[in-house]
């Protein structure tokens, strides 16, 4: 694909739809959204990135980065490039001194990457032409929906408060009164 082809976007919203969880990317200016369908485990990975919540052991995503970084390695953008047969596929497009290398990636890691190092996002206009939908209709069902998602600091509360449990279930009291500390620092009682 030639990069002309290509236009800069934004992750608009992370939605929970009747068909599962979807990250919507948005190119800038534009009044379409492109609909991503991603798994549950993707979707909090991403939300996490976007609300910079901070997670007590490095998650996937937050791996790879420290290992780029460890490796003189940049993440410079995404590329949201091609949806053949409802499969969407993405790339990395990283730098490390003068060479350059192209990684293909599913468009969930390369957004949750995204995120985190705040690197531009670009999809291609023909994915755009295929998949795009109206954001108005996706801002009433997102409305309707809105009450159901939780934010990302509430996704860390309740996974930290399920880690509590479990810590105070195996008599695991210092873990159990580090995890409160936590909850705490979030504002949780």
């Amino acid at each position: 694909m030639k990069e002309g082809m290509f236009v800069e976007a934004e992750i608009w919203t992370v939605a929970h739809t009747e068909q599962g969880n979807a990250v919507l990317v948005k190119p800038v200016g534009s009044e379409l959204a492109v609909p991503i369908f991603i798994g549950q485990l993707e979707a909090h990975s991403i939300l996490i990135g976007l609300g910079g919540v901070p997670m007590p052991r490095p998650l996937t995503h937050d791996l790879f980065i420290s290992l780029l970084e460890k490796l003189g390695v940049t993440l410079e953008k995404v590329e949201i490039t091609e949806l053949k047969e409802g499969t969407f596929y993405a790339r990395l497009l990283l730098k490390q001194g003068l060479k350059k290398y192209v990684i293909d990636s599913r468009p969930s890691d390369a957004l949750g990457l995204a995120v985190r190092v705040k690197c531009p996002i670009f999809i291609a206009e023909q994915v755009i032409a295929e998949a795009g939908v109206s954001i108005k209709l996706v801002t009433e069902e997102e409305t309707k929906e809105k009450e159901k998602s939780p934010s990302p600091r509430e996704l860390e509360v309740t996974r930290l408060k399920e880690e509590l449990q479990k810590a105070i279930d195996a008599e695991n009291y210092e873990d159990a009164a580090r995890i409160r500390d936590r909850l705490r620092d979030l504002g949780e009682n």
